[in-house]
């Protein structure tokens, strides 16, 4: 029996002559709509069956879930993926949450693959929304115990719910999917922009010491999903740039810094990234892109129209079942954020 599979069983209780008795544990494992074939992963990885759900839409929209059997008493881990309708995915794992709080839920987990709304952490104008501070509210009014996600927009998130909240890196995933596929190769490590920097330096270290360098862009904050990348900052001549980001939306601003980039000499370009939200032209810019290859995880679910030839997905659900496992045991999540 694996490590995943034995943490998933139940704790053995006193023999019945004795005056106590150990409690069990139970770990149940729930799913929304937005992303079943990835909770179905993480599933068999844990050795458990996902718990069997009622959900549907009423006629006006609304959503109704009822679950199956009895959860009274277990620590549930609730995977929803805010995919597209985005604001329907964050409402259904809510009604779940609430679900398995009045039907008695010792602890409820929220597994987040994608975290909605997380680009909108800050104010840059006034009268603007924090709406990633919102749904961690919303979260917490709801009955969630804890968080747990992968490759935030911005670190500070964490801090928006109040409980722990375990911020996963899928940065070992990719970083070894691309030392050995371009072990031969003479990298760099591209920043899109100056903001992600050090996850670029984190990038570069895990890729041996690899030169590091940004794309200088600016930004107009009052036109959503617009960029202009100006210069490359950085030597990257002759080099294999590794062109990291958390996500890929429209795929503008990364198209632009790849164009950038083998414009600055760059030998190939290879994009990475955690989400792969592909949203209106992101596939047809990507696949005519100067990207040698484009790899993400599937944090977020991909159509058969959202998948091209230069496309590499990689699971991210060993990194989940693990983490899921650590929790259950009340064991050290910090461990998994290692290669």
């Amino acid at each position: 029996m694996t490590d995943l599979q034995s943490a998933t069983g139940q704790t053995t209780a006193s023999s019945p002559s004795s005056s106590s008795r150990t409690p069990t544990k139970n770990l149940m494992l729930f799913s929304g709509r937005a992303h079943q074939p990835l909770a179905q992963e993480v599933a068999e990885l844990l050795d458990v069956e996902l718990v069997p759900t009622t959900a549907y839409d009423f006629a006006n929209g609304e959503i109704y879930v009822r679950f199956d059997e009895s959860v009274r008493g277990c620590d549930a881990f609730v995977i929803q993926s805010h995919a597209a309708p985005i604001n329907d995915a964050i409402m259904e794992q809510l009604i779940m949450i609430d679900a398995l709080k009045r039907a008695s839920a010792k602890r409820i987990t929220v597994v987040l693959p994608f975290y909605g709304y997380a680009r909108q952490d800050k104010k840059h104008l006034g009268r603007e929304p924090i709406s990633a501070r919102l749904v961690a509210d919303l979260f917490l009014a709801a009955g969630a115990d804890r968080l747990m996600t992968v490759d935030l927009h911005t670190a500070q998130i964490q801090g928006f719910f109040d409980g722990p909240v375990d911020h996963l890196l899928a940065m070992p995933i990719l970083t070894r999917y691309v030392r050995e596929k371009y072990s031969d190769r003479s990298f760099a490590v591209v920043s899109p922009d100056a903001g992600r920097i050090k996850v670029a330096e984190s990038w570069a270290n895990a890729l041996g010491g690899a030169p590091l360098a940004f794309i200088h862009k600016t930004r107009d904050i009052d036109r959503p999903n617009a960029s202009k990348a100006n210069r490359v900052v950085g030597e990257v001549a002759g080099r294999t740039c590794i062109l990291v980001d958390d996500l890929i939306d429209t795929g503008g601003t990364i198209v632009q810094a790849a164009d950038a980039l083998m414009a600055d000499g760059a030998a190939e370009v290879v994009i990475a990234a955690t989400h792969a939200v592909f949203s209106g032209p992101a596939v047809d810019r990507l696949k005519n892109s100067v990207a040698t290859e484009v790899i993400v995880t599937n944090t977020l679910p991909l159509s058969d129209e959202q998948r091209f030839d230069q496309l590499t997905e990689l699971s991210i659900a060993p990194l989940f079942a693990q983490a899921i496992a650590a929790v259950f045991e009340d064991g050290s999540v910090t461990s998994l954020f290692k290669d």
